[in-house]
């Protein structure tokens, strides 16, 4: 089974950054596309910023300029740097993936476990 692990999030103050990290474990032959995605409590979940694996992004309007996705193919991890970071910028995030196993030769969908994002003076 593929596993996805976040981590780095945590409390920050308005204005302050964060990094976030996932890393993909598990009988991996490729990843494709990998994302980021948030969920605020009461909230639909929504994407943040995604990224292929030939490394062009995609980012939603208000988080351009702020948010950079980027991956490391040889460490299958994906992260998310996060400046000027806002209180309705507070939210779960996940990572998410699109996978392609030896045992199963075909690409499927993958969520991490989601880690906590709180921006707050």
């Amino acid at each position: 089974q593929v596993q996805l692990v976040e981590s780095g999030g945590g409390l920050v103050q308005p204005g302050g950054s964060l990094r976030l990290s996932c890393a993909a474990s598990g009988r991996i032959f490729s990843i494709n596309a990998m994302g980021w995605y948030r969920q605020a409590p009461g909230k639909e979940r929504e994407l943040v910023a995604s990224i292929t694996s030939g490394g062009s992004t995609n980012y939603v309007d208000s988080m351009k300029g702020r948010f950079t996705i980027s991956r490391d193919n040889a460490k299958n991890t994906v992260y998310l740097q996060m400046n000027s970071l806002k209180p309705e910028d507070t939210a779960v995030y996940y990572c998410n993936a699109d996978i392609s196993t030896y045992l199963l030769r075909r690409s499927s969908d993958y969520w991490g476990q989601g880690t906590q994002v709180t921006v707050s003076s």
